[in-house]
């Protein structure tokens, strides 16, 4: 019986359905030469359009991400730093925190691989094609400013909530005004057991009301809504893109060091003093 080209090309056209477009020819010769049935051949057909697929949502929601690189868990160098437990980094990955709305906050010094840490579970939950967003804490505060000037806040919080998996880098880097605090109140306010919000950070929680404006009442109900049902994971050590000079002996690495003790359990609540 001879093949109508023409009807298959218009129905998957129609279909949307790309790869079998393309591939059903060559499929439906091999699948000839090798005496395939007609299973078999539809089952090749569909899966290469699904891989196809697959591989194309992976490819937008890694754009649509905005990491500023991409970064693996696998990269990650567990010799260089403290506090960093490999058996729970290879938990988290399997990303039952995202099922589970939980959040992780980074803490460390600059250098210490918070964000290369962040970037990798961001990564990670895209590959499994959950939605991501990454920004830092600058860019998203300049946002949301933006977004009440032009009035049109509540798309903003709205779009702000949407991504499964929110990465926040830089959190202490600069001191919010209390607008601005309250900015970041409503951002964390809106994913609340919704959603996973992953944080870095370089100050320690008790350091946080310095940033927010230095409105105690503000933090406390910052941190209450990240640290409930959160993994904090307090890295300490070196800065390793500082490695090299401080083998050279140019920088004094101990100004450098995170001397606050590791915790990497689940936390319910804090407090701040």
């Amino acid at each position: 019986m001879e093949l109508n080209t023409t009807t298959i090309v218009s129905l998957c056209d129609e279909l949307k359905l790309t790869t079998i477009q393309e591939q059903y020819n060559d499929v439906s010769l091999l699948a000839a030469k090798e005496n395939w049935n007609y299973s078999q051949y539809l089952e090749e057909l569909l899966k290469m359009e699904f891989n196809n697929r697959m591989d194309r949502s992976k490819y937008t929601l890694t754009k649509l991400a905005g990491f500023p690189a991409i970064k693996t868990i696998e990269q990650f160098d567990y010799t260089f730093t403290v506090g960093v437990n490999s058996k729970q980094i290879e938990e988290l990955a399997s990303l039952n925190f995202v099922k589970k709305h939980e959040n992780i906050i980074f803490l460390g010094q600059p250098g210490v691989g918070k964000t290369h840490l962040a970037i990798a579970f961001g990564y990670k939950a895209v590959l499994h094609r959950y939605k991501v967003r990454f920004t830092s804490i600058t860019e998203l505060i300049s946002d949301a400013n933006k977004a009440k000037r032009d009035k049109r806040y509540d798309a903003f919080l709205k779009n702000i909530s949407t991504p499964s998996v929110l990465i926040i880098d830089e959190i202490g880097y600069f001191n919010m005004s209390k607008e601005d605090a309250n900015h970041f109140f409503q951002i964390i306010s809106c994913r609340y057991e919704k959603s996973s919000t992953i944080l870095t950070s370089n100050l320690i929680f008790s350091q946080w009301a310095q940033i927010f404006g230095g409105d105690k009442i503000v933090t406390t109900a910052i941190l209450d809504r990240i640290l409930h049902h959160s993994h904090v994971i307090n890295i300490q050590g070196e800065s390793y893109r500082l490695k090299e000079k401080k083998e050279s002996g140019i920088i004094n690495s101990d100004i450098y060091k995170f001397g606050v003790k590791s915790s990497t359990k689940l936390v319910e609540k804090t407090e701040v003093v």
